[in-house]
């Protein structure tokens, strides 16, 4: 009671201040006021504004790192097949197809994430090589050396294009073939899931839709109304038939793992969760062999997919 009689007298002191100013005084403090309010909702409108149209760039950042690659899977002594994919009336894209030197061994089809390009992924592709697996890894429209410009409709062409080749040309049927995708590229892999059937779809640090994740980070803002981009992985996993794996680390710190558990549910059986540990963009590394043995353990487990004899991680070289 002593704190709020306290209260409501500081309040009633400030309130008999401003009324025993002259009228000119009152008058100008109210224009102050409301000058103040006026350049906090005009800086607010800015912000909306800035993020709605500019939004593309936020979520798209080929450039970060830069677009020039700066090593191939030569560099860390695997044989690669560099690839050129063109995407039916679109873009050319680039990639690599990368062997592990088994005769009929799986493949798989690696989606990254929204930053950076193929040549930043080499330890990624080092794990899935110790595990036995072929790797075709590509950079969607407009990222490192393929062409256009990125968008979320593209992004699904690209991987829709790519799957054709594999399945194609490449000689690898449905079943052998183990969608991979991290973060944004999670979503293009669930995306493409529930459209084929794979052998396995593996999620990674995923997030449950773009507006889910902006709502989370820009509480402040009307995100949902302001996005523009669904990337809705937790919808788009409800239709995938094949075996599903979700990998998230709680010390994630872009995408909370409550996002990844939510994708879990939805997701159809048979399914399974890996925790690992470690941030965001370096969880997978710092989480050694408990993540290498997971993949390796969860695609053991599934019809068709017949991993290899797995390596030593910690000895082989890499990024």
């Amino acid at each position: 009671m002593l704190e709020s009689a306290t209260g409501c007298q500081g309040r009633l002191q400030v309130t008999i201040l401003i009324f025993s100013m002259g009228p000119d005084r009152r008058i100008s403090s109210m224009r102050a006021f409301g000058t103040l309010f006026f350049w906090l909702i005009a800086g607010y409108g800015a912000l909306v504004l800035f993020v709605y149209v500019f939004q593309a760039r936020l979520l798209y950042l080929p450039n970060l790192t830069g677009r020039e690659l700066i090593a191939t899977p030569a560099m860390i002594g695997l044989d690669y097949q560099d690839l050129r994919i063109q995407v039916g009336g679109g873009p050319t894209l680039h990639g690599w197809l990368v062997s592990s030197g088994r005769e009929r061994a799986p493949v798989v089809l690696f989606f990254h994430g929204n930053a950076g390009n193929i040549s930043h992924r080499l330890d990624s592709i080092r794990i899935f090589h110790e595990l036995g697996l072929d790797v075709l890894i590509f950079d969607y429209r407009g990222y490192g050396q393929s062409e256009g410009r990125p968008s979320e409709e593209g992004t699904y062409r690209d991987a829709e294009a790519v799957w054709s080749y594999l399945t194609g040309e490449g000689g690898y049927s449905a079943d052998r073939i183990v969608l991979f995708g991290r973060s944004l590229g999670a979503a293009v892999a669930a995306h493409l899931g529930q459209r084929v059937r794979p052998g396995a779809l593996i999620l990674e640090s995923a997030f449950v839709s773009v507006p889910d994740l902006a709502s989370y980070h820009y509480w402040y803002l009307p995100a949902r109304l302001l996005s523009r981009f669904r990337y809705a992985t937790g919808d788009y996993v409800v239709g995938v038939e094949a075996p599903v794996l979700v990998v998230h680390s709680p010390d994630d710190e872009i995408v909370p793992i409550a996002q990844g558990r939510k994708i879990f549910e939805r997701a159809r059986e048979p399914k399974e969760f890996l925790q690992i540990i470690g941030d965001h963009n370096g969880g997978f590394i710092l989480s050694g062999s408990l993540y290498s043995d997971g993949l390796g353990d969860f695609l053991g487990r599934v019809n068709n997919i017949n991993v290899g004899e797995q390596g030593t991680l910690a000895g082989a070289p890499g990024l």
